[in-house]
């Protein structure tokens, strides 16, 4: 995850970004990237978001 920012709200637009027009579920954008799913869940959990998979981004 060191090509992603630290920040957990910088992170939260890039990952919805990655997720809208690259990635079909947040799974392939974690296996793309090289990301531990259960990492980015919890670090968007710190800011209260968590991931929706009906629209495929975190809410």
């Amino acid at each position: 995850m060191s090509q992603f920012p630290k920040d957990p709200v910088m992170l939260l637009s890039v990952v919805n970004t990655n997720l809208r027009d690259f990635y079909p579920n947040l799974d392939e954008f974690c296996r793309a990237n090289d990301i531990n799913r259960a990492e980015l869940e919890q670090k968007m959990k710190q800011i209260n978001y968590e991931y929706d998979e009906e629209r495929n981004r975190f809410v």
